[in-house]
């Protein structure tokens, strides 16, 4: 197994149950605003629409995510089993432009959310007569919706320095209370629908079947085609439902949390069952409340709320030339709406002001806090692969810098987008959505992989490969019709290329070397032997050019060693040069009286060399190193040498041993000649 480079302190691990409550704040807290984006864009088609969605979650997300915790209970998720499938450069780009698409999921789940949560803040009658009372400075009340929403991003990630422990135990409180009110909302909905107005279901279905987009009140650019029958009515949602992507976040984030889940005592290290089955609890557990809560919610927003208070109206004044846009009551709030007892019928007595007052600061809490999954898995993803690729700074494992970090970058991302709620939908669905595809890859190969050996037909994963051409077609469905989103991604992933590209020629003078494995126990014998024998000279040997012979003549003769003076010689094999850190490969053998030492398995040819001179200088007097000049040019060789581990080699050899070992009198001698 590959090493990866220094460990981080394992983090606090807490009951399931509490975990999916962290996961929920992200996943439960899209009930704040996914009823009425869901409306917005399929009118009175949403509970249908919205039963595919939970289709989809059930028997789509929820398996390829379960099969994804049983291959990564590390929290790498799905981001590890590609990685795994594909080595080499370009693995690791693949890896660093899906950690963009996490990058722009994790970050823009947190201030959308903020920003969301400030909207509800802000629409809440009580905060108007506030702010009428204390008179506040007009740049304040013009600004309060991008101030507030930097506030709050401010103090989540000062929340995140006091560590994992009391973020789960908000995260519970939060999650528990915010669901009992949805509960309520919703159940006093249905109560109403069923048994108050049994008549309202007839209607609607009635209003369904006429099959217009003004029955419908959808924009009718955004229909495929319409008609009453239910074949159409059928196929028009299942071609719009990736407008509701929204509500199949959460399910990464689910699997970026493992670490924090609590398995057996008695789970293995490095395949914990234990953690793994409670992690599919988790999984299951969220699916099925969020999709019972969205079934519910889609419901009784569509048939309580009349459609004007749903849509976002834009009116033209022929005067100014300007255009205006008038939302109605219930856009982003249509839960929320009904609390406050604003709906043309009174559907339960305890809706009102104060009742839907204690539901908006449930919600903003929740939307708040739901930064919190996601800063959770920016800092369990994060570390485990920038710093192991030399793409970060080593401080890159550590938590309070990273929060630090992450929370600079989402007060860049607020204030660039104005923290405008809709802006930043288009990104959070690309980021949701690439992820959900690349894991149900990762899932269709290693199954095809698995079943190596069988006929082609039965190596297919069908059931799985359907699964992935789904989500396929829901994140192009995105990406086409809101292509902002993609233009977003693409910002960070170009950072997080550039920037990683930065940090690896920053630091390719570092030795990261992790220690040597032995091909056998005699190597080891060898080894350890030579090490106490003082070898003064070793020379680089390039297995296939010349013998070994001809090459210690040649030596001898260029660099008039005597023949007395003992040569070990050194042959290194390059590996894979993506890699950052190595734990290379050594075989120690004797032939025809001389020692060679060969080395497998280098990410880097320099490195190599340099650990194994410096390995022999700290017993006895330090070795010199015999090299011959190179016909390559500095440019070529500097380039070879940070992307494929080798060119340079004598210079670089020298600048390792002379940071690795600052006593002059203990660095090894490099010779060229």
């Amino acid at each position: 197994m590959t090493d990866t480079g220094p460990s981080r302190p394992a983090p606090h691990q807490s009951f399931w149950l509490w975990v999916m409550c962290l996961t929920g704040v992200d996943y439960f807290s899209t009930l704040g605003y996914q009823p009425s984006i869901a409306f917005l864009n399929l009118g009175l088609l949403t509970p249908i629409a919205t039963l595919i969605l939970v289709a989809v979650t059930l028997f789509g997300a929820l398996p390829v995510y379960a099969y994804v915790a049983g291959k990564s209970p590390h929290g790498q998720g799905s981001i590890a089993m590609l990685e795994r499938l594909v080595h080499g450069w370009t693995g690791k780009v693949l890896v660093l432009i899906l950690l963009g698409f996490a990058g722009t999921d994790f970050v823009i789940t947190k201030t959308l959310s903020a920003a969301d949560a400030t909207a509800h803040l802000i629409e809440n009658p009580i905060w108007s007569r506030l702010l009428e009372r204390l008179d506040p400075p007009l740049w304040f009340v013009s600004r309060q919706q991008l101030l507030i929403t930097m506030l709050l991003l401010v103090v989540l990630g000062a929340m995140f320095l006091r560590g994992f422990r009391e973020v789960i135990g908000l995260a519970v409180v939060i999650v528990t209370v915010y669901m009992l009110m949805n509960a309520i909302i919703v159940l006093a909905g249905l109560h109403h629908l069923l048994i108050v107005h049994p008549e309202s279901f007839p209607q609607w279905w009635q209003r369904v079947r006429e099959g217009t987009a003004e029955a419908w009140h959808v924009d009718a650019h955004h229909l495929p085609f319409t008609g009453g029958s239910l074949g159409v009515i059928l196929l028009t949602c299942l071609l719009l439902f990736p407008k509701l992507a929204l509500g199949l976040s959460g399910f990464e984030t689910g699997v970026a949390v493992m670490p924090l889940v609590r398995g057996r005592p008695d789970d293995d290290a490095q395949l914990p069952q234990g953690r793994i089955r409670n992690t599919r609890k988790l999984l299951l557990t969220a699916a099925v409340i969020m999709s019972l809560m969205l079934i519910g919610s889609s419901v009784v927003v569509t048939l309580l709320i009349p459609p004007e208070e749903l849509k976002i109206q834009h009116f033209f004044d022929p005067d100014t030339g300007e255009e205006t846009e008038v939302e109605g009551k219930a856009v982003d709030r249509a839960l929320a709406y009904l609390a406050h007892g604003e709906a043309p019928e009174q559907i339960s007595p305890l809706f009102g002001e104060v009742f839907g007052t204690m539901y908006d600061i449930a919600t903003v809490v929740i939307l708040w806090f739901a930064g919190a999954s996601a800063m959770a898995g920016l800092l369990n993803i994060v570390p485990q692969y920038l710093p192991r690729y030399g793409m970060a700074p080593e401080w890159a494992r550590a938590t309070k810098p990273l929060v630090a970090l992450f929370t600079i970058i989402n007060l860049v991302v607020t204030w660039l987008f104005d923290a405008n709620v809709n802006a930043q939908g288009a990104a959070y669905a690309t980021g949701v959505l690439v992820l959900m595809s690349s894991a149900a890859v990762a899932v269709v190969i290693d199954r095809w992989n698995m079943r190596f050996g069988l006929p082609w037909f039965r190596r297919v994963p069908w059931g799985y490969g359907l699964i992935m051409l789904v989500f396929f077609y829901t994140t192009a469905d995105i990406m086409l019709t809101k292509p902002d989103g993609l233009k977003i991604a693409s910002f960070f992933i170009v950072a997080i290329l550039i920037s990683s590209f930065l940090s690896r020629v920053y630091r390719s003078t570092e030795l990261r070397f992790i220690g040597f494995e032995f091909a056998d126990e005699n190597s080891r014998f060898l080894w350890e032997s030579m090490k106490h024998l003082e070898f003064p000279v070793v020379v680089p040997h390039r297995p296939g050019h010349r013998k070994l012979a001809e090459k210690e003549e040649i030596i001898r003769r260029e660099h008039r060693l005597t023949p007395d003076v003992p040569i070990v010689f050194l042959e290194a094999e390059l590996g894979d040069p993506s890699e950052f850190y190595q734990r290379p490969i050594m075989q120690v053998t004797q032939e025809e009286g001389r020692f060679i030492i060969r080395v497998t398995r280098c990410a880097s040819i320099p490195h190599v060399i340099a650990a194994v001179l410096l390995e022999l200088s700290k017993a006895g007097k330090p070795p010199e190193l015999h090299f011959g000049w190179s016909d390559e040019s500095p440019l070529t060789a500097n380039l070879n040498f940070v992307l494929f581990g080798e060119g340079n080699i004598p210079w670089l050899v020298r600048e390792l041993i002379r940071k690795a070992e600052p006593n002059p009198e203990r660095q090894p001698r490099i010779i060229i000649g």
